[in-house]
């Protein structure tokens, strides 16, 4: 859904610079398309919340020539064009994150462009396009692997279902049963 200028100003409270911070919004969002406005309630690190602006939703980021969408969501304080967004990686269930160099275990994004910010130099266009080379060469999620289902080894499977026999001549076998319960049939019995 496209978002005019009027509409993401209204949706900024009168702490913000409306204009300034609305008009960056929806040039960003003009080419990061899969980013959504929102007002929402931010946790700081000591409990406190505040209702900011933020964009969530993913960006593009090539890696080993396929292009993957990584959740993200910028946090823009009031203070924002002086202060650098809050950002985090936001997987999804089926994601986990890659903490590392520029993402900690909690998902923030710990880029130098955001501890080096300076009001005038640095914008919403520039922080996302240095997030996307910078998540190409360092992804910072991964799919989950998928445990494998719990299987009892061979051992167990036929520990309590095998009998083994001495037959007439001396040589051993084993008696199997079935899943319902019966012996197996004589031609399905094998000799080792």
């Amino acid at each position: 859904m496209p978002y005019s200028e009027d509409t993401i100003k209204k949706m900024l409270p009168k702490i913000y610079l409306r204009k300034y911070v609305a008009h960056e919004i929806k040039v960003t969002l003009t080419y990061f398309r899969n980013l959504v406005p929102v007002m929402d309630k931010y946790v700081y690190n000591d409990g406190t919340t505040k209702n900011l602006m933020s964009l969530t939703g993913t960006i593009p980021a090539t890696i080993n020539n396929t292009t993957y969408n990584i959740p993200i969501c910028l946090w823009i304080e009031e203070t924002y064009p002086q202060t650098a967004p809050i950002c985090y990686i936001r997987p999804t269930q089926q994601m986990m994150i890659l903490s590392g160099k520029y993402i900690s275990s909690s998902g923030e994004v710990m880029l130098p462009y955001l501890r080096e910010w300076k009001n005038g130099e640095c914008d919403l266009m520039s922080l996302l396009q240095v997030m996307v080379a910078v998540f190409g060469e360092f992804p910072p999620v991964c799919m989950k692997p998928y445990p494998e289902p719990e299987q009892a080894s061979c051992w167990l499977q036929f520990h309590r279902q095998a009998e083994v026999f001495t037959d007439t001549d001396g040589s051993l076998y084993l008696s199997l049963t079935r899943e319902d319960g019966q012996p197996f049939q004589q031609e399905n019995e094998t000799n080792c």
